[in-house]
């Protein structure tokens, strides 16, 4: 198994919001490393421009940043779109956090940190959903 945890976007979205009280702990998660996708990279993109109002050379200089610290993003192709579809009909998330999950399960990790899953939550057997900004018990 992956000794680095698979980041959810939200993760890399708070790392750059320097006013959200989540923004320290994500920029520490991500200079941890981690593993990410291409869609997870993708989804950063679309909040930065759309959400953010970031400028495209902006949003590139920011993914070639977190790509240092989360090299090799995992493609997207058929049979993780063919693993999401049977994670959905099993678990019943929403089909891209579902591409998400199965992301994760392809590189082999044993965590996936997300504010938008559900916390405490085991998929296959092997992979822990966490929700990193909830506080420790």
């Amino acid at each position: 198994m992956s000794v680095r945890p698979f980041l959810d976007s939200n993760i890399l979205v708070y790392a750059t919001a320097k006013d959200d009280w989540r923004h320290d702990q994500a920029l520490a998660l991500i200079r941890a490393g981690g593993t990410v996708s291409v869609q997870v990279l993708n989804e950063f993109a679309n909040v930065a421009r759309r959400k953010l109002g970031w400028a495209l050379p902006d949003i590139a200089r920011t993914l070639a940043d977190f790509r240092v610290l989360c090299p090799e993003p995992k493609p997207i192709g058929v049979a993780t779109h063919e693993a999401a579809l049977a994670i959905g009909e099993h678990h019943g998330f929403a089909f891209y956090d579902c591409l998400i999950i199965a992301s994760a399960l392809e590189a082999g990790c044993d965590t996936l940190l997300s504010e938008d899953m559900q916390d405490g939550r085991v998929v296959a057997g092997t992979l822990t959903l966490r929700n990193p900004f909830v506080p420790a018990p």
